[in-house]
């Protein structure tokens, strides 16, 4: 059966647009909770509970209440934790002890995008079968409890203090923050006011970025997809590293104290660099994007790249399949499992920040023997219903460009999973190549489409 609603990040679009509207979230509300009370087989005194939280958009509100009163229908409590990352939604569903767990929040996208994604009771994405489930669900009429069986719903009022505290506890007892200045971009998003919070509890002392939403602000030239604000502020207070999530806290990027960027293999290459001389590290879950620079890295050091999909659920799914620990996306996201059950950009900082204490290590030093290779992204817009894989256009491009690269490269072609793109990446050991094959892929992809 095909996903109607469910992408790779769970239901997500513009706010007002279906799926993303009132109505429709209550719905979806009621058929989760219709799937959770018939999954879980509960009795009725027994009924399931579920955690909603969210990031900062203006739109939260509304979809909170009307998701709200979707699990009240379908017999489900509700404890609200307002604006808190989604992988704290993530550790609270499990620390409760909850039947689920649901964030609002479109991630990266600007504040006129909204979504729902929904975390299982372990605090990991839904399984398949149960997105499956909600979808059958919502093509069924909307119903209700009688007025004993209704749902209630009560604040979680020391969300923020819980997550903190674990957050410091993935930290080395023996190791501390302390002599450092840290700038830290929440991206005017949900960990504005957990982030800083954890970093300053370590000892560091923090500057503020992108800390001040007001609905209209996430993501918005701050934050992981917009580095250069953390790279100001990193060399105008002369801070010895910055660290920027996105919108909902699940993605990092960090900039050294030269104004370097570092991106997701990157950092993960720390993680597992460090691990590996503590202990064996068979293999880190990468994805299709994954820098071919990084494997070669990795491999100098025995570990074994495997290239998932692209969408961290991927990467778990590799990672539980294959016994291996850690893994993530150049993208930023980066999972530890065994200090979190998923992608968590505070967590993922820590290890960072971790590895360069225990060594006395920069960045750059930690970093020296991985050389990125260039790599083009070029997104392309990309009308519903079109085929691009079948066009011979675009595999002539495709085939013309592998022919230049002449085994030194690499070209993907994949639809985005949260919006209406065609993602063009080229990568190869010449940035000038590179950069051309991209460019004349994509121009290939908008004369299909404008054809």
């Amino acid at each position: 059966m095909g996903r109607k609603y469910f992408g790779t990040d769970g239901v997500r679009g513009r706010v007002g647009q279906a799926p993303i509207t009132p109505e429709f979230v209550m719905r979806l509300g009621f058929a989760a909770g219709a799937a959770l009370v018939a999954r879980d087989g509960l009795r009725p005194q027994d009924r399931p509970a579920v955690l909603i939280g969210k990031d900062t958009r203006i739109s939260g509100y509304m979809l909170e209440a009307a998701l709200e009163s979707g699990f009240a229908a379908a017999g489900v409590d509700v404890m609200l934790c307002g604006p808190m990352p989604t992988p704290a939604v993530a550790y609270l569903t499990r620390a409760l002890r909850l039947q689920a767990g649901v964030v609002i929040s479109a991630s990266h996208n600007p504040f006129d995008d909204n979504g729902i994604k929904f975390f299982s009771a372990q605090g990991t994405k839904l399984p398949d079968a149960v997105e499956l489930d909600i979808e059958a669900r919502l093509e069924q009429p909307m119903a209700c409890m009688d007025s004993a069986q209704l749902g209630k719903a009560r604040r979680v009022d020391d969300a923020a203090g819980r997550y903190i505290e674990f957050c410091k506890s993935t930290f080395p007892n023996d190791l501390d923050l302390r002599g450092l200045r840290i700038v830290v971009d929440s991206a005017h998003g949900a960990a504005y006011h957990v982030a800083p919070n954890v970093f300053h509890e370590l000892g560091a002392e923090i500057v503020g970025v992108g800390d001040a939403p007001n609905g209209l602000n996430i993501n918005h030239q701050v934050g992981a997809t917009a580095p250069a604000a953390l790279r100001q502020a990193v060399l105008e207070h002369k801070a010895d590293c910055g660290i920027a999530l996105d919108g909902d806290g699940d993605r990092l990027v960090m900039v050294d104290a030269a104004g370097t960027l570092y991106d997701g293999d990157q950092l993960l290459y720390v993680i597992a660099r460090h691990r590996a001389r503590s202990h064996p590290v068979p293999g880190v879950a990468g994805t299709l994007m994954s820098n071919l620079g990084f494997e070669h890295a990795l491999g100098r050091l025995g570990i074994d790249l495997g290239r998932a999909r692209v969408g961290d659920r991927y990467v778990l799914e590799m990672m539980q399949d294959k016994g291996w620990i850690l893994g993530g996306e150049n993208s930023g996201h980066i999972i530890c499992l065994d200090r979190h059950t998923t992608g968590d950009g505070i967590i993922a900082a820590l290890q960072v920040l971790a590895a360069l204490r225990a060594t006395g290590e920069t960045l750059a030093d930690a970093c020296a023997d991985l050389t990125l290779y260039p790599q083009k992204l070029i997104n392309v817009k990309m009308p519903g219903g079109f085929d691009w894989s079948a066009d011979s256009g675009i595999k002539s491009a495709v085939k013309a460009a592998e022919a230049t690269l002449d085994g030194s490269g690499r070209v993907l072609l994949r639809p985005s999973g949260t919006e209406p793109l065609l993602r063009v990446m080229v990568e190869g050991r010449d940035a000038s190549v590179v950069l051309a094959q991209a460019e004349a892929i994509a121009g290939s992809v908008r004369q299909a489409f404008g054809a």
